[in-house]
């Protein structure tokens, strides 16, 4: 592991502890969200192989296209914050299988991504969950890519391209919160990430509607990630519209 990345996760460890246990906090209760969500994300992929032969397949899915080829999705966010520090985790898991006729072959391809996030925020406003929050932490990204390719004329050989590798970042960011009403909140949040990738950069809206014991959450996410391995590079595009609701306690 690169040990500029290693020391990386070594700090948001410590950060995320500190920020869980900071003096600060300890005559605060902490307030806390669970939130279960959906991402009705399009996915835009670019492959291309390094080494002959030389293949280079693009696709632009959206959500609408996407439905019947999904073989699983699971999205919930987590957060705590008290009246400075706070931490939160995010996960995505999502499923695809998918084929395509073209010119002169036929893919089948199946991408297994899981996404994960564990940051630390720090917040100079006294307001939770509102204001200005900056934010430090790891990215997991574990894909799993097998592309089939199958000419169209049999005399060539099919060939399988096989791209299951994890790669982990460093992360930073911001996101700011205004209180629009009593009920409403407005989230804007941009932050990228490096290490293992190529870079990956996300940027998401998300509007809130506070009820009693919890709030709505409604919102749209883009997502771009760079990946290389020895055998090609692979750009994936996420982006759509978001919706959830938030357990807070």
């Amino acid at each position: 592991m690169n040990p500029i990345l290693r020391h990386a996760m070594l700090g948001t460890a410590a950060l995320c502890a500190a920020a869980m246990s900071s003096p600060a906090q300890a005559d605060e209760d902490w307030e806390w969200m669970v939130a279960p969500y959906g991402w009705a994300a399009g996915i835009d992929t670019d492959l291309r192989t390094r080494h002959p032969p030389l293949i280079e397949v693009s696709t632009e899915t959206d959500f609408g296209g996407i439905i019947d080829k999904i073989d699983s999705a699971f999205q919930i966010h987590i957060e705590g914050q008290g009246e400075h520090f706070g931490v939160f985790t995010d996960f995505t898991l999502l499923g695809l299988a998918d084929q395509h006729d073209r010119p002169r072959f036929h893919t089948e391809s199946d991408l297994d991504t899981r996404l994960f996030e564990l940051a630390a925020t720090w917040s100079p406003d006294n307001a939770r969950m509102q204001g200005l929050d900056v934010f430090a932490g790891l990215r997991y990204i574990d894909v799993d890519l097998t592309v089939k390719f199958v000419p169209a004329n049999p005399v060539f050989p099919g060939r399988t391209l096989d791209n299951s590798k994890s790669f982990s970042d460093f992360m930073l960011g911001a996101r700011y919160t205004w209180a629009l009403s009593e009920r409403w909140k407005l989230t804007l949040r941009g932050d990228g990430s490096f290490g293992d990738t190529e870079g990956t950069w996300n940027a998401s809206a998300v509007a809130q509607y506070r009820m009693k014991r919890g709030a709505w959450l409604f919102g749209y996410r883009h997502l771009s990630v760079g990946l290389e391995t020895r055998s090609s590079t692979t750009d994936i595009i996420m982006s759509g519209p978001m919706v959830g609701y938030g357990f807070i306690f």
